[in-house]
């Protein structure tokens, strides 16, 4: 259709339904404007589905590798030595004459814990004591976990602590049927000590079960320069048992 004027006018075709080309083309349009929305949910869905999958695995790598680091022993390597025993038995005294070779001052009563460590034959080891007054004897068991060797002291010239170390020491080694045992007879210098077999018999040691278990008398006196032979069997064990991994 044409205008008085000579200017053509774009006709207006009507379809089926009566609507106009311009109405169904503004139709199409708003069609493919709503269909874009669902597409572009789809390919966010996708992007979620598949980035997670990357995104996931090295957090967690790198919780297992923190976790293997932390779960490893720090320093000791799996070497501390635990030093226990009724308070007075000496355990403070011997374990100045293992580290330095002598006892050079009065040992006052460990009321905490005392750790030593020390590097021998190229073997680092790390000895922890625990005081062994009633009150501090609890804390005992919790540090059993830690321990590649227990050294077990007792006062061989008291024998009538004999049952009470007897009852600690198989407390302590009732669940680690394994561990080492040390057991050292202290103040066999002094007069009435026990002897090497009445102490064995007396702490019941046959009952222990079937582990690695080591009975050594041994005495510490104050200004010695030199370790009395027991003492020096039982350093030079401890530093074979430990740095040869037991």
């Amino acid at each position: 259709m044409s205008q008085a004027n000579g200017e053509e006018k774009p006709e207006t075709r009507l379809g089926e339904d009566g609507e106009s080309d311009r109405e169904q083309r503004e139709g199409e349009e708003e069609i493919r404007e709503e269909e874009t929305p669902v597409i572009k949910a789809e390919q966010q869905q996708q992007t979620q589905f598949t980035e997670p999958s990357t995104a996931v695995v090295e957090p967690v790598a790198a919780a297992e590798a923190r976790n293997t680091s932390q779960s490893q022993p720090v320093e000791s390597g799996g070497t501390q030595v635990l030093v226990l025993g009724l308070d007075g038995s000496g355990k403070t005294s011997l374990l100045q004459s293992l580290s330095t070779g002598r006892l050079e001052q009065d040992i006052q009563p460990t009321q905490g814990f005392n750790a030593v460590s020390i590097n021998r034959d190229e073997c680092y080891i790390e000895f922890l004591e625990i005081g062994g007054k009633e009150d501090l004897r609890p804390y005992w068991q919790k540090y059993m976990p830690k321990a590649l060797l227990l050294v077990f002291v007792v006062d061989s010239s008291n024998p009538q602590l004999f049952p009470v170390a007897k009852k600690h020491l198989h407390e302590l080694l009732a669940s680690y049927p394994s561990l080492a045992l040390m057991v050292l007879a202290n103040k066999q210098d002094l007069p009435g000590s026990c002897s090497i077999t009445d102490l064995h018999d007396a702490l019941s040691l046959s009952e222990l079960g079937d582990r690695r278990l080591f009975l050594i008398g041994t005495h510490v006196k104050k200004g010695e320069t030199e370790q009395s032979s027991g003492v020096q069997d039982a350093q030079a064990l401890i530093s074979q048992l430990v740095c040869d991994g037991l």
